[in-house]
């Protein structure tokens, strides 16, 4: 016998909505918790980028427009100008060259350094192997002004203390413990047959590790690549102990100082200079940007 509803029961099932209805409802959900993320990371987004914005649109302000212009970010004349005496009345074409000087020849000694000795503390165990890695991490916690004075001391017995030669081996020549690290767990994930196979073919160690092991780590490579580039194209505190008696010998951090007067600050030149050093290390990371991701996905993996 088929049931028959009462005319309650078919009031309430004529108003539950059809399936198609729920799941328009459901879409339509989505869709708004969806831009609504979207909006909250695009405000996010645009308070992180709104300081270089500012930079941006002050390097073409005059100085009236900067301090009386409130948040208003469109200059009302762009002034050139700005950069033109950032580039040659404020040195900053010097300062560039010597940048690049030192911050390439840096990245270069610092990334063939800690690629071997992650490649021997990674694939090799000796005795006191465990204790080097204890001294390496330990060195992490020494803060930088406290090797200062021996850096500055042995610099001037060496005869290099107010050269590009010293500032490179002081900026190169620290712990780096991260990325030798890095390194380590990344070569300590490589088949051993790789060695084996080289052994056979009469490869030694620095053949083997140059031919083979370190092509095989270019995503690490080029990690450890930007994170020593940026690190030491931003440095302060050792370009300025170093070039403290030569004054041509200032990086871009350093020369920023060239616009801060006893009694004034040039603002709109120094942001100038701002942007003229931004651009090399936005066009670098543009360019590694796959391999720098890359190479933090294989370190956390290993």
């Amino acid at each position: 016998m088929s049931a028959v509803m009462t005319p309650k029961q078919q009031a309430q099932v004529s108003q539950q909505p059809s399936p198609a209805a729920q799941h328009g409802r459901r879409r339509i959900s989505r869709r708004t918790l969806w831009w609504g993320a979207f909006a909250l990371l695009l405000g996010l987004a645009f308070l992180w980028v709104y300081p270089f914005i500012w930079m941006l649109s002050t390097s073409l302000k005059t100085p009236g427009e900067v301090f009386g212009g409130g948040l208003g970010l469109i200059p009302e004349v762009m002034q050139w100008e700005n950069y033109r005496r950032a580039w040659t009345d404020g040195n900053f074409s010097r300062y560039l060259v010597n940048t690049v000087i030192v911050t390439v020849a840096t990245t270069v000694l610092v990334v063939v350094r800690c690629a071997l000795a992650g490649y021997v503390l990674g694939r090799y165990r000796f005795p006191g192997s465990r204790i080097i890695i204890v001294i390496l991490v330990a060195t992490m916690f020494v803060p930088t002004g406290y090797t200062i004075i021996p850096v500055v001391h042995l610099s001037m017995s060496l005869g290099i203390l107010d050269t590009h030669l010293g500032m490179i081996l002081a900026l190169a020549g620290g712990s780096h413990v991260a990325f030798i690290l890095v390194y380590a767990g990344y070569f300590r994930g490589l088949p051993k047959e790789l060695e084996e196979a080289s052994i056979v073919d009469g490869a030694g160690f620095f053949r083997t590790f140059g031919r083979i092991m370190l092509p095989l780590s270019m995503p690490v490579t080029a990690t450890v690549s930007i994170l020593t580039f940026l690190f030491t194209w931003n440095a302060f505190f050792l370009p300025l102990v170093f070039s403290f008696s030569n004054p041509a010998l200032r990086t871009v951090s350093v020369g920023m100082q060239a616009f801060v007067g006893e009694n004034s600050t040039d603002w709109t030149g120094m942001a100038a200079a701002g942007v003229l050093s931004m651009l090399p290390v936005v066009a670098l990371f543009a360019f590694m940007q796959r391999y720098f991701v890359e190479g933090i996905a294989g370190a956390v993996k290993s």
